[in-house]
């Protein structure tokens, strides 16, 4: 029998609210993401948004194992997992880094979503003494 505060809903009560929302979104981009990469499969959706991942059978396999691959950061990010606050951190540090590129460079990069990245990168940051 578990003791008060123990077992697998005791990091339910200590997830921070701010990983939660995360978590929960992140989950819902992987389950879309999952979705159009089998509708692709099956042939029955034609997004031209996905055509630089190659479109045909290489894309919609590259978009369900994106879906896949986010599904499973979420639940990390859930349980509080050390190995999906990393994969989380380099992500965006990596998507940070692109926007600043393509605003120094390219054809320019919305300052909102630099600053949301560079708020999620200090937040997570901030709480990651909870992850273990």
């Amino acid at each position: 029998m578990n003791r008060p505060g123990t077992g697998p809903m005791a990091n339910s009560s200590t997830l921070p609210l701010g990983v939660a929302i995360l978590a929960v979104l992140v989950g819902i981009v992987g389950f879309l993401y999952l979705l159009v990469g089998v509708l692709l499969l099956l042939h029955v959706a034609a997004v031209g948004g996905f055509a630089s991942f190659g479109g045909g059978t290489l894309g919609s396999l590259i978009v369900l194992i994106l879906g896949l691959v986010l599904l499973v950061v979420a639940r990390g990010l859930w349980d509080l997992e050390l190995w999906a606050l990393a994969l989380a951190v380099l992500i965006l540090v990596l998507l940070l880094a692109a926007n600043l590129y393509r605003l120094l460079v390219g054809p320019g990069a919305s300052l909102v979503s630099i600053l949301i990245e560079v708020v999620l990168l200090v937040y997570l940051v901030a709480v990651s003494n909870r992850f273990t």
